[in-house]
């Protein structure tokens, strides 16, 4: 039987339980670590509901058809709850920790400190935060070379995405681990830069803002609005990014686009970066040069285009919308 990396989880709260199924599934033992003194009667409440909730979700993934009753009491079975009193001996047997508590400086840097010092010298210590810099945090963690934000989107145990953030101390191996333990897990990590927001909350703050203005101005109710997230924007983009959509259109698109929403709509906000223009008149416009954001250079324009459509033939026979032709 193969040994797989033990998984810590600092706090039993939704993130917790949500990183839990997603590698107790994957074949990890994985242990919640209540970080705050109670009594037994109220970790007696806490366990309860951590694990409830645990085998809630492995239900729900049974009658969607991820797994079998019998696999969940089999996945279920490698999930525990420990109190805080047992915090250093869960710890001295981790592999990888992931800190999840609320989201106060003070309180993680706290946690994270106790934490770093009971494991062992070579376990990867990770902040779940979604607001924090990894630097803002590192300073507390003794062996900052092995530290680094891992931000899940909820529900962690679907969203395939992960964004891996290291610090300016983290080791570039560090990194290569982590990204290793969740692909193996079926996670799709991808790293980025330490700046607030990170990569997903940045762009859906600006999208969710601005279709909660276009209600708030009356362009459209909020359930035209959704359907045309649903069956346009997010259908697009589950296929292509938004930086190869960029490309498959062209930049020029983007340019003159966006210098026509920012005079019409009176707002900078529609105002294209310096990036845009640059790539613009360096030639480097998309698919039609061969180059824009992405490198096309040597590649099957056509079969590239093809397989693309193929997938967004795929999404509408996904939502039911693929339909013969009428002969």
């Amino acid at each position: 039987m193969t040994t797989r990396p033990l998984i810590a989880c600092l706090g039993a709260g939704r993130m917790g339980r949500g990183i839990a199924v997603a590698f107790a599934y994957a074949g990890h033992p994985v242990t919640m670590i209540d970080v705050k003194n109670r009594s037994a009667e109220d970790f007696a409440k806490l366990e309860a509901d951590a694990l409830g909730e645990v085998r809630t979700t492995l239900a729900t993934l049974a009658r969607l058809g991820l797994l079998t009753e019998a696999d969940a009491s089999t996945v279920m079975a490698r999930v525990a709850v420990v109190p805080a009193a047992e915090h250093d001996a869960a710890l001295s047997r981790a592999d990888l920790v992931f800190e999840g508590v609320p989201e106060i400086v003070d309180l993680k840097r706290e946690v994270l400190a106790a934490a770093s010092r009971q494991v062992s010298r070579d376990t990867i210590i990770a902040s779940t935060t979604s607001t924090i810099l990894v630097d803002d945090l590192s300073g507390a963690i003794e062996h900052r070379e092995r530290f680094l934000n891992v931000h899940w989107l909820n529900p962690a145990y679907l969203i395939p995405l992960v964004e891996v953030s290291p610090g300016a101390a983290t080791d570039p191996a560090a990194v290569e681990r982590v990204k290793g333990l969740l692909e193996g897990i079926g996670k799709v990590p991808v790293v980025c830069a330490a700046t607030p927001g990170f990569i997903v909350p940045r762009i859906q703050a600006l999208a969710m803002n601005e279709a909660a203005r276009m209600v708030e101005e009356g362009v459209a109710s909020a359930e035209e609005i959704d359907k045309a997230i649903r069956y346009g924007f997010g259908f697009r983009y589950a296929v292509l990014g938004l930086l190869e959509f960029i490309d498959w259109g062209g930049g020029d698109i983007l340019y003159y686009a966006s210098r026509y929403l920012e005079g019409a709509l009176g707002s900078d906000r529609y105002r294209s970066p310096d990036v845009i223009a640059r790539n613009m008149h360096e030639g480097r416009i998309g698919l039609r040069t061969g180059a824009g954001f992405l490198d096309y250079s040597g590649l099957d324009v056509e079969a590239y285009r093809e397989q693309r459509l193929k997938a967004m033939v795929d999404m509408l026979r996904h939502f039911g919308l693929a339909r013969p032709p009428v002969l």
